[in-house]
């Protein structure tokens, strides 16, 4: 592989680089292999699925080229326009279900909450969809699994209502008021009686990441009790 361009971005455990015109080097830090969320990718574009195209992938599997979205986060995309937040959550519901109705290939591991026949992406959230030119593009396929996706929903959905609003004052309050709007909306589109059951494991599961500070993990515990005391009910 050639030389990479400027850094472009930092995640939790890889970096983003530039990578010629069209094309960007997502590397590992820590030198895990990204081969197997290479060949989901592969996968799901496949079956039609919004997802960046693979180009390249080091022997290592430490580096995967693949296509460069031009494109705000969902959550750039709500602070820039606000008003467009019902037809985001609606575009996030879409992304899951039409993620859980691709068959599962055989190479994915099973999800850590219990069987079912659904792909998952286990952080299906506004950080890590593109909006692009052409419509919304998932990204970060690291957690890739087969299971329930009631347990994706509910993982996305109480990681949405995890995130505290800093200061306060009006601001702070259009804020969450924002954020309750797009929770609400996206939850709308599911059954919550099903849901409800996965908070603790999925809360749980999403706690022992490593790469959690305490605080975070205080504000997940928080998010499943305030969802659990204001959740709709389908009864």
């Amino acid at each position: 592989m050639n030389k990479p361009g400027p850094l472009l971005a930092a995640g939790r455990d890889a970096d983003i680089f530039e990578y010629g015109d069209d094309s960007v080097l997502r590397r590992s830090r820590a030198g895990r292999s990204m081969a197997l969320e290479a060949k989901t990718m592969d996968y799901l574009g496949g079956h039609g699925y919004p997802v960046p195209t693979v180009e390249a992938l080091s022997d290592d599997g430490c580096d995967l080229v693949m296509q460069r979205i031009d494109g705000r986060s969902m959550v750039e995309q709500l602070g820039r326009a606000p008003w467009t937040v019902r037809r985001q959550a609606d575009t996030l519901a879409m992304l899951h279900l039409r993620l859980h109705e691709i068959p599962p290939p055989d190479f994915l591991p099973p999800s850590p909450f219990g069987e079912g026949s659904s792909i998952l992406h286990l952080d299906l959230h506004p950080l890590n969809v593109l909006i692009s030119d052409t419509g919304p593009v998932v990204i970060d396929w690291t957690s890739a699994c087969v299971g329930s996706p009631d347990a994706d929903v509910a993982l996305a959905w109480l990681l949405m209502s995890a995130g505290d609003i800093p200061g306060g004052g009006l601001r702070a309050r259009l804020l969450g008021l924002g954020r309750d709007l797009l929770t609400n909306r996206f939850f709308a589109h599911f059954d919550p009686d099903a849901l409800l059951p996965q908070l603790h494991a999925v809360a749980a599961w999403k706690a022992a990441d490593a790469n959690l500070s305490p605080e975070e993990v205080a504000s997940l515990w928080r998010a499943v009790r305030r969802v659990e005391a204001e959740a709709p009910s389908s009864q």
